[in-house]
């Protein structure tokens, strides 16, 4: 398994901090019009956009409603202890093992899968998202595009371009295509803003409630990594070496801060981690014999819920099942628990409990993300298929970015034979993606069936007429 350092990665040469420091305000440095006018907030907005369809192109992405939720969810609460201004967050799930994450500009957030995996508690994972929220408060990539001389915006853009093919494609010399006085430059600076991602991030961690401690925790195992891989990222990519002395100062900075009453771990973060290293197994025994054998070792509450899961994987829903009653008993109101026992349900086939049990739980949770996906799959199973679109137009008022819940609306159209809803969805999802061609394809197709609903084919033609637009700019005609 190849293993990275995540990409802006801590570089914790933190100054030793007390508590009546860490309770001191941090703002953002007085950079007036300078900044602005070297990328204003909408330019990097647009950036982000750029930014986004590339790694919609060209990276899997994990597609995992409670996974998803407990990260949002994490970074939207750690997000009140920074100082960023615009709270609106972009969250990516990278389906990648290695242990990574970035910030990029328009509040964009990637988590791969492997942080899951290389994190020892919520503590240390928080910790990287806090670094990387830093990194957007501060407003680094406006800063470094004001202080590159030789650079302009557009120079930037081939700059992001670039590293998120190298950070989707785990090739760190995909950065190359990048102009050479840029790269200098980004490389220069950025170091200085680690530096001061990991002072701030370090400070809204403690500040957020966790073990101080956790920042140099993730140091150790990221040492750890790095000395069992042969296979490590070029200098640049790192901007600093991964010393001891690093690692050192993490510590000495936590000495200064009590942890008593603080933050390690979460329940949910143990049920994350095990859903991931269930998902990573790909043969399924494997997954039960590792599962078993953990469960023997410590029958903890996360191997518990990783055994249900192996036991799902493999298709033996009954064990499953019996799991996750046992820690439902324990954890009655738990979602994470109750949602995983509706997909059993209704992976057994048991259609009439799954939906009791979700329509519960919505009770309690109106409009809950993962429970409303899992409510509308079971919908469409049993063919009611208003009801399950419904479901999924609902949760597109608020997440009408997201690229999988287009997927499913288009699915439950082609299931219900609405054919036109079907290519005019499957065209918002092609877009999202990046791939305007397919998009147009798709509405092409829609436009061939309207025959004489002329709303409809208005829609269509209005909708095809701005994606040639497009298309026409980004080739230059």
């Amino acid at each position: 398994m190849k293993i990275y350092i995540f990409a802006s990665l801590i570089v914790l040469a933190i100054n030793l901090l007390s508590d009546e420091e860490l309770s001191s305000e941090i703002v953002l440095p007085e950079l007036g019009d300078r900044v602005s006018g070297a990328v204003s907030s909408a330019q990097e907005r647009a950036i982000g956009e750029m930014f986004l369809k590339q790694i919609y192109f060209q990276a899997p992405l994990i597609s995992d409603p409670l996974l998803f939720e407990y990260t949002e969810h994490l970074i939207y609460r750690l997000s009140e202890f920074s100082q960023v201004k615009d709270r609106y967050f972009r969250i990516l799930l990278i389906d990648d093992d290695s242990l990574n994450a970035f910030a990029a500009p328009g509040g964009i957030i990637g988590v791969n899968g492997g942080l899951f995996l290389h994190a020892d508690n919520e503590g240390q994972f928080s910790s990287v998202l806090a670094h990387e929220l830093a990194h957007l408060s501060q407003r680094h990539f406006a800063r470094n595009v004001l202080k590159s001389q030789d650079s302009n915006l557009a120079s930037a853009l081939v700059m992001v371009s670039s590293i998120a093919v190298a950070l989707i494609s785990n090739n760190p010399n995909a950065i190359a295509v990048g102009p050479a006085i840029l790269q200098s430059q980004n490389l220069r600076y950025s170091r200085l803003f680690e530096k001061e991602a990991d002072r701030v991030g370090f400070i809204n961690l403690v500040n957020a409630g966790y073990d101080p401690k956790s920042m140099g925790e993730m140091f150790e195992n990221m040492n750890a990594i790095r000395r069992l891989s042969g296979d490590l990222p070029p200098e640049f990519l790192l901007t600093h070496p991964l010393s001891s002395s690093r690692i050192s100062d993490a510590f000495n900075a936590a000495e200064n801060i009590t942890s008593e009453g603080r933050k390690r771990d979460s329940l949910e973060f143990s049920l994350m981690k095990s859903r991931l290293e269930v998902y990573y197994e790909t043969i399924p025994l494997n997954a039960l014999r590792l599962y078993k054998s953990k469960v023997d070792e410590n029958p903890s509450d996360g191997n518990l819920y990783g055994l249900a899961l192996a036991h799902n994987k493999n298709n033996n829903f009954k064990e499953s099942i019996e799991l996750l009653d046992t820690l439902i008993k324990k954890y009655p109101k738990n979602l994470v628990l109750n949602n995983t026992k509706v997909d059993t349900l209704i992976a057994f086939e048991k259609y009439k409990e799954a939906l009791v049990l979700v329509n519960r739980f919505l009770e309690i949770s109106p409009k809950n993300y993962p429970l409303s996906i899992s409510k509308s799959k079971l919908l469409l199973l049993t063919k009611q298929y208003f009801q399950s679109e419904e479901i999924i137009r609902d949760q597109l008022l608020r997440k009408n970015s997201d690229p999988e819940l287009w997927f499913l609306l288009s699915e439950i159209q082609r299931s219900s034979k609405n054919i036109i809803g079907y290519h005019q969805s499957k065209a918002e999802y092609f877009l999202l993606l990046g791939q305007d061609e397919q998009a147009l394809n798709q509405l092409e197709f829609a436009l061939q069936l309207t025959q004489n609903n002329f709303q409809a084919s208005d829609r269509i033609m209005t909708k095809i007429v701005e994606i040639k637009k497009t298309l026409d700019s980004s080739r230059g005609l």
